[in-house]
């Protein structure tokens, strides 16, 4: 399922706002990540709200990447 999402992220790259650049979309995305990676630490002890709000932060901050 990863896997398919990132080649379907790659083939529309240049639809969404990563078309700015190369590094400002892997830094832009490194940053999503690292606080989804934060957010699921500070919920570790219950794993499954901590997968949650993590994939939820993840999806929520690169589709906010996407758009604007």
């Amino acid at each position: 399922m990863r896997l398919a999402w990132f080649s379907w992220l790659v083939r529309h790259f240049t639809e969404f706002g990563y078309s700015q650049g190369l590094l400002r979309a892997a830094i832009g995305t490194t940053a999503v990540l690292v606080t989804a990676a934060l957010v699921w630490f500070a919920l570790h002890r219950n794993r499954p709200a901590a997968a949650v709000a993590a994939g939820l932060t993840s999806a929520l901050g690169i589709g906010w990447l996407a758009f604007h």
